[in-house]
């Protein structure tokens, strides 16, 4: 059982009472829904009260439909819920709803990037270029169902693209252009685009990455495709040479007087597919609702974030995450949105401070593992950079470490929200993130998000309590996918996420949910370890291990030995001039013996050049366990970032003798 954690943050009256929490507590009191008088009873009746919940959120987030639905909720039992049915709406519209209602030369796109020059966008700009695309793309066949995708970097031309195509009633689909060849095809060539838009490069780190072949390779490789248009994120590489490409500014000129359009849906109209990771097999290609997103993402940004119009957003992410659509959601609440296309560490690591100072960010997201590089380096960012601007910092990607909680509150700022958020891909959100109303516990994310009936089970499908299990969510969400795509009868969905608790959706997540609401993540629980028979989260190791100096990353995995047992197997990348000694491995040993438990200790250390990840940062820790199965390592290594990593930690092991 979790011990009652340090509160280092507590909210205040602005929090308490002016928050996007605070007023839409009040607003259900005024409009007689009721009244709420803390965080915990304002959830336990929106998941008691699943229908009039949702309802309270289309009504106080003002939804724009041109027709209104019949009720909330049909079939309320998982999985073939519907949501709102009746009601016609258009994802794109709400999203700009500020811009439309105002188009004037006020600032709601600041994009940075590596390649270019700043370029500061305006909302009637910002729909002007909207519109020009639409034409554009109306130009190449594009009607509503047909997908629209782009292998973009994070600058405006990818955001442009999702609201022009989402706007028509197409879907958008997008990958980072740091993607291989081979990464993409697997993702497009499922979903066969009418027309894709590509970067023709991109800077990262200070090197120039020309990407025209590439896109030449793509445009070979997608024989659906009426047309590219290539967008100038590297101006001075201009554009390939071929009659199937158009160039952004050339579009940009020619479809200047359009007008945007909103086709209207229903609420289950597809607006984006999302996809897993690929690092262990063709990626899944998960399909989104227009009045999911929307409902959903209104939640999360204009309550549990309290983002509003007088706010600027920055989340440093690709378009290959998902993190990314959170971001593009943005727009929704009225704030300012901050792109940024390269690398967080050059020309250091202070980059994305002197952006959020530079900017007066007011929500800054970013992944655990920058914060614990930003600890290691023993940045103060908080005394370097004007902050004051900043109320709230979210972390995603991994669990975030206790220490790193303190860094952040010790290195960053004492006075914001330190929201640790939680979901995945399968939703486009959360199911665990913070909230204004509650406190900020070392080590914890605050709470459940609204809505959101989450629970811990136990292999058998009882509920642990306070004790670690399978997250799960017991009722159904808006957010939850209307399918995968090329999966007619269903058969592929319910087996992602209904096959282990019939009814209930299994998340992947190994949880563990505190006495007074709060959730600890301890790693995927596909990649749990089980010596013994005892189930072990990753992120229990990760904790006791990347909070020693000498080392700057880690892996664990679990792997056979002969007695047909689990051993634990930990990779570390040491810090330069540190060496793995055998006085180093018993210290490791015994914190993870001591703050632990004796399961936990592992039974190999092995040092390796560097642990690998995902192009959104996440560590692949599947992709390795499969390597003791005989599985090929090269599958899908396109979608990682560094896919060297597998090959050198395979000659680690071969070495030790662990692999063939």
């Amino acid at each position: 059982m979790a011990t009652q954690a340090e509160i280092l943050w507590q909210p205040g009256t602005r929090e308490l009472k002016e928050s996007g929490m605070a007023r839409y507590q009040a607003w259900l009191a005024q409009t007689g829904y009721g009244h709420f008088p803390d965080y915990p009873a304002l959830h336990r009746w929106s998941v008691e009260h699943l229908e009039a919940f949702w309802e309270s959120i289309w009504r106080f987030t003002q939804v724009r439909a041109s027709r209104p639905y019949e009720h909330v909720l049909d079939h309320p039992a998982m999985p073939g819920t519907r949501w709102f049915p009746g009601a016609r709406l258009n994802f794109a519209q709400n999203l700009l709803r500020h811009v439309i209602d105002q188009p004037d030369d006020r600032e709601v796109i600041t994009e940075v990037s590596e390649s270019r020059p700043a370029l500061r966008l305006s909302r009637a700009g910002l729909l002007a270029r909207v519109a020009a695309l639409q034409a554009a793309l109306k130009s190449q066949g594009v009607e509503p169902g047909d997908r629209v995708a782009g292998v973009v970097a994070n600058t405006h031309e990818a955001l442009v693209g999702m609201l022009a195509a989402t706007g028509m009633g197409a879907i958008w689909s997008s990958a980072s252009p740091d993607f291989g060849t081979a990464a993409i095809l697997d993702r497009f060539g499922q979903i066969e685009p009418k027309v894709l838009l590509a970067a023709n490069g991109y800077r990262y780190n200070g090197k120039c990455f020309d990407r025209r072949q590439q896109n030449l390779d793509l445009a070979a490789g997608l024989p659906t495709l009426a047309g590219v248009i290539s967008l100038p994120i590297v101006p001075e590489l201009g554009h390939p040479e071929d009659d199937r490409f158009l160039s952004w500014e050339e579009i940009m000129a020619v479809h200047a007087d359009a007008e945007p359009v909103f086709v209207q849906g229903p609420p289950d109209q597809p607006v984006y597919i999302l996809y897993s990771s690929g690092t262990t097999g063709v990626p899944k290609c998960i399909v989104h609702g227009a009045a999911g997103m929307l409902l959903n993402h209104s939640k999360e940004l204009l309550l549990h974030g309290d983002i509003g119009p007088d706010d600027c957003f920055f989340y440093f992410t690709t378009t290959g995450w998902m993190m990314w659509n959170w971001l593009a959601s943005g727009l929704l609440t009225g704030a300012r949105l901050v792109l940024f296309d390269g690398s967080p560490g050059h020309p250091d690591m202070n980059r994305l401070w002197d952006l959020t100072a530079e900017e007066g960010v007011t929500h800054f997201g970013t992944s655990a593992r920058f914060l614990g590089n930003c600890r290691k380096l023993e940045l103060i960012p908080g005394r370097s950079h004007d902050l004051s601007a900043l109320r709230v910092i979210f972390s995603t990607g991994s669990p975030l470490l206790a220490e790193d909680f303190d860094w952040v509150y010790h290195g960053v700022k004492k006075d914001l929200m330190l929201a640790s958020i939680s979901g995945g891909t399968d939703i486009c959100g959360c199911f665990v993130g913070g909230s204004p109303l509650l406190p900020v516990r070392r080590g914890e994310i605050q709470c459940a998000q609204l809505g959101v009936d989450a629970h811990a089970f136990l292999p058998d499908g009882s509920d642990a309590g306070p004790e670690r299990g399978e997250l799960v969510c017991l009722k159904p969400l808006p957010c939850m996918p209307v399918g995968f795509w090329n999966d007619p009868d269903g058969s592929r969905y319910r087996s992602a996420y209904f096959e282990q608790f019939p009814g209930v959706w299994a998340h992947g997540d190994f949880i563990q949910f505190t006495t007074h609401g709060g959730a600890i993540i301890h790693g995927r629980s596909d990649a749990t370890l089980n010596p013994g028979g005892v189930r072990i989260g990753t992120a229990e190791i990760y904790r006791q291990v990347e909070t020693i100096p000498e080392i700057l990353d880690s892996l664990v995995v679990g792997a056979p030995d002969p007695e047909g047992d689990v051993q634990v197997i930990l990779f570390v990348v040491m810090a330069p001039d540190q060496p793995l000694t055998a006085e180093l491995e018993r210290t490791i040993r015994t914190r993870i013996r001591t703050n632990a438990s004796p399961r936990h200790v592992p039974a190999r250390i092995l040092d390796v050049p560097q642990i690998p990840y995902t192009r959104s940062g996440k560590k692949v820790e599947l992709a390795v366990a499969r390597m003791f199965q005989g599985a090929e390592m090269r599958e899908n290594t396109g979608a990682l970032a560094n896919p060297e990593a597998l090959e050198q930690m395979a000659d680690v092991l071969r070495e030790a003798r662990l692999l063939a």
